[in-house]
């Protein structure tokens, strides 16, 4: 049902820029301590990982557009992973009274407590692309649906294997619990295939770079390796990269996961099997208008957690692909 809703909702945008309804209901609480109840406007603040990769890249444009499209001001800043830098960002956000705070965490533990330094300036924080390790903090936890992504992606990574085969899996960073997700996913597609040999496994931190060069180190080890799947786009490319240099690449079955831009010319390019394409358009909107609504009215999400199911890429319907992580249906 979250698919057709997501696929519905991308169908009828033909952009970037999605008009998805704000979601309303659940509890009521005080408006941000920079902001009065009833009036939008005001600064949000965007917290994204790395624009440097165009999924984060995307997740901070389409949270900046939706913002100032509502009447607010928008400034988006980034952390790249790390919790000290993260910190600082909320406590220039505090200090530029930001009415609300839009925030991929930084790690699933480590960003609890940026949370609560907001909640205790009066700072509302919502929580896109990934979950931290504690309910009730942020009035909402948008997320993609990792499990089912994973599902969909390892389904067709199997058929295109012919169910049998070498392979190796590039994992993301340990600290995001989407990463794990997964990887458990593959995992409970796979174990059903006797014949589909794991030979290895890298952490590569979700780094086209680190992909790479970790594919490199795995080649070395399992020269006759027929197949890789990667926790995201970027690490795919990378490994995709090594395997071209080896020359390789041919026979090798590529699975990545995100809808990068990158990764569809792959798929296109028949470099790539596949791509799984996570709503980071959607999610990215959905909680700027969140935020609109909770300055406005009081009014917080519910459920605080929400998850939007993704959609598989592959070269048979690669050309419904409309722009960066939007899709036709």
């Amino acid at each position: 049902m979250m698919r057709k809703k997501a696929l519905a909702a991308l169908a009828a945008a033909g952009a970037l820029i999605l008009g998805l309804t704000a979601c309303s209901g659940g509890s009521t609480g005080s408006a941000s301590a920079g902001g009065e109840t009833g009036k939008a406007g005001g600064l949000i603040t965007i917290i994204v990982n790395d624009p440097a990769n165009p999924y984060w890249k995307t997740e901070g444009d389409i949270a900046a557009s939706t913002a100032k499209g509502l009447g607010y001001e928008a400034t988006v800043g980034a952390h790249k992973g790390d919790t000290n830098t993260e910190n600082t960002l909320i406590d220039t956000a505090i200090a530029n009274k930001s009415v609300a705070i839009i925030l991929d965490p930084a790690n699933a533990d480590g960003s609890i407590a940026a949370v609560k330094k907001a909640n205790a300036a009066g700072i509302p924080v919502f929580l896109v692309n990934a979950e931290i390790n504690e309910s009730g903090l942020a009035k909402a936890q948008l997320v993609s649906n990792n499990a089912q992504g994973a599902a969909i992606g390892a389904q067709e990574w199997v058929k295109q294997m012919g169910e049998k085969g070498s392979y190796v899996e590039l994992l993301g960073a340990p600290s995001d619990n989407n990463a794990q997700t997964r990887s458990n996913g593959f995992a409970t597609v796979i174990s059903q295939y006797p014949a589909l040999v794991k030979a290895g496994e890298q952490v590569a931190d979700w780094d086209r770079t680190k992909g790479h060069d970790k594919m490199q180190s795995l080649l070395q080890s399992n020269p006759s390796l027929n197949g890789v799947i990667a926790g995201n786009d970027e690490m795919a490319l990378g490994a995709v990269a090594a395997l071209k240099e080896a020359g390789k690449l041919s026979g090798v079955v590529v699975g990545g996961f995100d809808g990068a831009p990158d990764a569809v010319t792959a798929v296109t390019n028949g470099e790539m099997a596949y791509t799984v394409l996570q709503p980071v358009a959607v999610f990215s909107e959905k909680a700027v208008q969140m935020a609109d609504e909770f300055i406005r009215t009081g009014t917080a999400p519910s459920p605080e957690k929400q998850s939007f199911d993704c959609i598989l890429i592959t070269k048979d319907n690669v050309a419904k692909m409309t722009g960066a992580f939007t899709y036709s249906g």
